[in-house]
Order: structure tokens, then sequence, then C-alpha cells
């Protein structure tokens, strides 16, 4: 580690949380943009919990990171999409 830059070591699996509107356009949207630069991800990786109204989804991609900049890329990518309203 250099300069307290990285929280831990790579590649690690890592989690990566999203939340938008219940749609089918934001879960398509959201996946393609993580196996764009992670590759696939395989069903049991994906977990979703619903809002209490049903109208706001929280998804949470388990990925296998290679770097800093790989999630970097990801995160910048899903706030740039316009469907997510929060990147975690």
């Amino acid at each position: 580690m250099t300069g307290g830059d990285e929280l831990f070591r790579f590649p690690a699996e890592f989690p990566i949380k999203v939340m938008g509107r219940d749609t089918e356009s934001f879960r398509t949207l959201t996946l393609a943009i993580v196996e764009r630069h992670a590759g696939p991800v395989a069903p049991e990786s994906i977990s979703e919990r619903s809002s209490s109204r049903g109208k706001f989804l929280a998804l949470t991609y388990t990925i296998r990171a290679q770097s800093r900049a790989q999630l970097d890329r990801i995160y910048q990518d899903l706030t740039d999409s316009g469907v997510v309203l929060v990147a975690l």
C-alpha cells in the first residue's frame, strides 16, 4: 500500500450497491454497466430489495474487483447513467 490510497488488496470480492426506480430498464442498464467492466455476474451474485411501497429498488452486485481504477470506472458510469439515484 502506498500513501494510504488502497484500503484493501486486489483482487477482492466487492459489493456494488445501486438504488433507483423499480423498473426493468434500471435492472438491465445497471447490470450491463457492471458487466461491461467486470465481466458476467452470476445470478447468485445479485441481490435485490424493494422499498416498502415498491417504487424504488436496491440492487447489490458482488463482483471480483481487480483494481481501484476498475471500481472508479464502474461507479462513474453508474452515476452518469441517469437511472441510478445512489451508488455505494
